[in-house]
């Protein structure tokens, strides 16, 4: 078994990305298991080495380690070319011309739009004639490439929700400037450092049976997966940095609210008794044993400062 963490560098960790983050490496470790950190800096305007530092020294200060070399997506674009290339060698990739804006529009107006995943691609370009995408290249757009999906009801069983399903729509393989999406790009990922449990916010279940449908595609071994519920705000919304809250160690490092409360929230949230670091949880820890509704954020982040 191989547990990871795979955070995007755009920001620093607040106390959900935490909280999954000591989950993940919990249910490696209490199966004496392996951990790798993967940094998922496909935004290349919002991604950057000093977010990437300080989520691993945020990281570190709580106990959690990986093992081997972090790998970070922006170096391996080799291998999200050849996974693309072997799916358009099969037939299952098409250009796409669609702006955002034409998307929502064309969901908004199709009563046939596939019933997938929030945003699901409605098919615009999905049988444009060689002339069409002529003239749409004419007109200057770039395209992007899909996966030419039989629309097909993908389910699996979470650990923690249970079953899950959704119709797979032709989700995005590389986005129009280039960048290869996702959805492709964590398959690949973690195909490649042989991860074999997903741990991760439950916000992204829906988007699970899409990566599954690529796996088997790809002929991809299928991960074990576990979608943990979100920390959340006074008001149940989902927790973020901004004003009126501190999220982060650094925004509650300047309130005066050091690690070791952070550690004793985050112990508390998970049901296990008091530990200084992760390690002292790891006999302890039972993934049956986790909440399966939203965790509201403590009071000392609530009622912190600004953020500044």
């Amino acid at each position: 078994m191989v547990g990871r963490f795979a955070p995007s560098p755009t920001g620093d960790l607040h106390l959900g990305n935490l909280r999954t983050a000591a989950i993940a490496w919990l249910a490696a470790r209490s199966a004496d298991a392996g951990f790798v950190m993967r940094m998922e800096d496909l935004d290349r305007q919002q991604s950057n080495r000093e977010h990437e530092r300080r989520h691993l020294a945020d990281l570190s200060s709580i106990g959690l380690d990986w093992d081997g070399d972090v790998v970070r997506q922006s170096e391996r674009f080799d291998l999200y070319e050849e996974a693309i290339e072997r799916l358009a060698e099969a037939g299952l990739v098409y250009e796409c011309y669609c702006s955002r804006r034409e998307i929502r529009n064309e969901i908004e107006a199709s009563a046939s739009a596939p019933h997938g995943p929030p945003g699901s691609y409605p098919g615009t370009c999905r049988d444009l004639t060689a002339a069409n995408r002529a003239r749409r290249r004419d007109e200057g757009r770039r395209p992007a490439l899909r996966l030419r999906s039989d629309h097909r009801t993908v389910a699996f069983v979470d650990g923690l929700l249970g079953p899950v399903e959704a119709v797979v729509d032709d989700v995005v393989l590389r986005r129009n400037d280039g960048v290869p999406a996702y959805n492709l790009a964590v398959v690949v990922d973690d195909a490649a450092q042989g991860v074999t449990e997903v741990v991760r916010g439950d916000d992204l279940a829906l988007s699970t049976p899409r990566q599954i449908r690529l796996q088997e595609l790809l002929g991809l071994a299928r991960p074990r997966y576990l979608h943990v519920p979100l920390v959340v705000d006074a008001d149940g919304e989902r927790l973020a940095k901004r004003r009126g809250m501190s999220v982060t160690l650094a925004d509650l490092a300047h309130d005066g609210v050091d690690v070791d409360a952070v550690m004793a929230w985050l112990t508390g949230s998970l049901g296990l008794g008091p530990a200084d670091r992760l390690a002292g949880l790891i006999e302890r820890f039972d993934a049956d044993g986790l909440d399966r509704e939203p965790i509201r954020a403590p009071s000392f982040a609530v009622e912190g400062g600004d953020g500044s």
